[in-house]
């Protein structure tokens, strides 16, 4: 494992058009290694780099570190700053539409990220659902965002549903405004996904099921009976014979079922219901 040299000190300034908030806070990057675990025989891929606190430390203690950075700027310059690591490997690439599959070369991997508030949802679904996903994912996202991840039933949004399906989430810690130059004007939270080999229930299909779980939040403050009708086109008779059917409480709101349910409610849904394919 290499010895890092001292970083060239070039200061440079976040780009607001690009949604940048670096991190500068040693304690909270120290958090967030520690949360990931690596070891000198893991590859860890980070998105969204930036000037590197987190990626300094990731090299120190992992066997490969693949950077995925948006801004060319501050690609071009990261290995510099810390000293030429061999075991980085830095990519001017869009963590939207990069090629996962190229990222560890196929073998396993885990990912460290602190995302941009507006790029957060699309990248975590990408790896998330990618057959060459990670199998742990530890990300910095807006407060509530981190939030909807790690709810429990009675507290639940799509963003949970879509989350828990995949991994275990847990909350790492909080972040300040005051832990970024610049200060964002909210908080973040720190979240840890330990990524299932399995989903968490058994559906039939990945997309109906969400389908069907985009139904069921259409009116999320409505009860489950008429979200559903809303989200789904399903006439009253349809949406009360499937509810009836896995004893589910019609005027139950859609924020209290739990992810089993849901897999139940998708194992009793007609197939020729029409929904919103949207996603």
């Amino acid at each position: 494992m290499s010895t890092l040299t001292n970083p060239t000190r070039t200061r440079r300034q976040p780009r607001k058009s690009l949604g940048q908030h670096f991190l500068i806070d040693p304690r909270i990057a120290n958090r967030i290694v520690s949360a990931a675990e690596p070891t000198e025989t893991d590859v860890v891929v980070e998105v969204g780099p930036g000037t590197g606190i987190l990626t300094r430390r990731l090299v120190e203690r992992s066997g490969t570190v693949v950077a995925v950075e948006l801004d060319q700027r501050l690609a071009s310059e990261l290995p510099g700053r810390l000293g030429d690591p061999p075991n980085l490997t830095v990519i001017n690439a869009d963590a939207r539409d990069v090629a996962i599959s190229a990222l560890s070369d196929g073998a396993a991997y885990k990912l460290v990220a602190n995302l941009p508030y507006y790029a957060a949802a699309p990248i975590m679904r990408r790896f998330l659902e990618s057959e060459d996903g990670p199998t742990l994912m530890v990300v910095m996202v807006q407060r509530e965002v981190g939030e909807a991840m790690t709810a429990k039933p009675g507290r639940m949004t799509l963003m949970s549903v879509a989350t828990q399906f995949y991994a275990r989430a847990s909350t790492v810690t909080h972040v300040p405004p005051r832990a970024f130059r610049p200060p964002p004007k909210v908080s973040s939270t720190v979240v840890k996904l330990d990524v299932r080999t399995e989903r968490s229930v058994g559906v039939r299909d990945d997309e109906r099921f969400f389908e069907l779980v985009r139904a069921g939040f259409a009116a999320p403050r409505k009860q489950l009976r008429n979200s559903l009708m809303q989200g789904s086109g399903a006439s009253a008779e349809v949406v009360e014979g499937v509810l009836d059917q896995v004893a589910i409480d019609c005027k139950r709101r859609p924020a209290t079922l739990s992810i089993e349910e849901w897999g139940l409610l998708d194992s009793a849904w007609p197939a020729d219901v029409s929904r919103n394919r949207d996603r």
